[in-house]
C-alpha cells in the first residue's frame, strides 16, 4: 500500500508518501514548506488570516501530489499550533472545505507517542535514553530504553512561543537568556524529576533543530541518507555558544542553516544547553525520524497486525 502523512507542525508543514509492505517502509516523496503557522500571536492562540492563509496553499499543493502518487491512506497530524488555537477548528473545516484534507488534532501526549515510535526506529536507542523534539510550539520528552517508553510529556515551550515572548535584543542579551531560563525553571520541574527518577544517560534530538546542529558540525553529513548521528558534545557546546552570541545578521552568513532556522535555533540552543545542565547527561546524538515516521510506522504495523 501506498501511505502519506502530513506534519502539520508550527512552523513547517511536511509532507512524507512511502510504499509499505511487509518488508518494511520505503519512503518515495517527501517535502516542506515553511507555512509559519504560529507567526504573530502563537501565544495569543490565533492563526493569524497571511498564515492561515499559507497552511491552506500548502495543503491544497500537497493534495496535489498525493493524488499524483494514487495514496492509498492519507493521514494529516496537527500538533500544538493548531490545537491551542482558538481559530484551529476553522482551519480544520476549511482544510476539508479548500484542499480535500482531513485533519486530526493530537494531543501532546500522542505527539510524544509517534515521536517515540519514529526515533525507536532508527536503532538508536542503546540505553535508557531522554528523546527530545523541539518545535515551534511544544517540546516533547520522552525517556525509554530499547525495551520500550518510562515517561513521556508534552510541554508548551516551543521555540516559537519562546521567541515571540523573550527574544527582544540582538544578539540575545543575558536579560533575555535569564528570562528564558527562569521560565524552562517554572515549567519543567516535572521532566526534572523524571530524569532523577529514570537517570537517562543519552539524549537524542529528534530532527528539527538536532538535524541543524548535526549539519552545522559536519557539513559532510548527508541528512538525506541517514536515519542517526552522533554529535560530539564539545563541539556542540561551542557551536551552541557562538549562535547565542552571534547577531541576526551573522547567522544569516552562517552555513547549513536554514533561514526558518536563523533566530529559532538559538532559542532550540538555549534549550538544549538547560536540558543537558538539568539531566546531567553526557552524551547527544541525532535521530533524523520523528513524528512524521512514526505515523508511518504506526500504518505499517496496523496494516500488518
Amino acid at each position: 500500500m501506498t501511505a502519506a502523512v502530513i506534519d502539520l507542525g508550527t512552523n513547517t508543514f511536511h509532507l512524507v508518501i512511502a510504499k509499505i509492505t511487509a518488508d518494511g517502509i520505503q519512503v518515495i516523496y517527501k517535502t516542506n514548506l515553511p507555512v509559519k503557522l504560529g507567526e504573530g500571536r502563537i501565544n495569543d492562540n490565533i492563526i493569524i488570516p497571511e498564515a492561515y492563509a499559507r497552511g491552506l496553499q500548502a495543503l491544497q499543493g500537497f493534495y496535489r501530489e498525493i493524488e499524483k502518487y494514487q495514496v492509498d491512506v492519507v493521514k494529516a497530524i496537527a500538533t500544538s499550533a493548531i490545537r491551542s488555537a482558538a481559530n484551529g477548528s476553522n482551519f480544520v473545516n476549511s482544510a476539508k472545505s479548500d484542499a480535500g484534507i482531513d485533519i486530526e488534532v493530537i494531543t501532546g501526549d500522542k505527539e510524544a507517542e509517534y515521536i517515540f515510535k519514529g526515533v525507536k526506529a532508527t536503532g538508536a536507542i542503546k540505553g535508557t535514553c531522554l528523546i527530545m523534539d523541539i518545535g515551534g510550539g511544544s517540546t516533547e520528552f520522552i525517556i525509554c530504553n530499547p525495551d520500550g517508553l518510562h515517561w513521556k510529556k508534552s510541554y508548551d515551550i516551543g521555540a516559537a512561543r519562546l521567541m515571540q515572548a523573550y527574544f527582544h535584543s540582538d544578539p540575545i542579551s543575558d536579560k533575555d537568556q535569564s528570562a528564558i531560563r527562569d521560565h524552562l525553571d517554572k515549567e519543567l520541574g516535572t521532566l526534572k524529576t523524571a530524569c532523577n527518577t529514570y537517570r537517562p544517560t543519552q539524549l537524542i534530538g529528534s530532527a528539527g533543530a538536532f538535524e541543524t546542529f548535526a549539519g552545522m558540525l559536519d557539513q559532510q553529513l548527508d541528512l538525506n541518507k541517514i536515519s542517526t548521528a552522533d554529535i560530539d558534545l564539545q563541539n556542540y557546546h561551542t557551536l551552541s555558544k557562538n549562535l547565542i552570541a552571534s547577531t541576526h545578521a551573522e547567522r544569516e552568513q552562517m552555513p547549513d542553516l536554514i533561514s526558518l532556522r536563523v533566530d529559532m535555533i538559538v532559542i532550540a540552543a538555549i534549550i538544549t544547553d538547560y536540558v543537558l545542565e538539568a539531566s546531567g547527561i553526557n552524551s547527544i546524538s541525532l535521530s533524523t525520524y520523528d513524528l512524521k515516521m512514526g505515523v508511518l510506522q504506526a500504518i505499517s504495523e496496523s496494516e500488518t497486525s
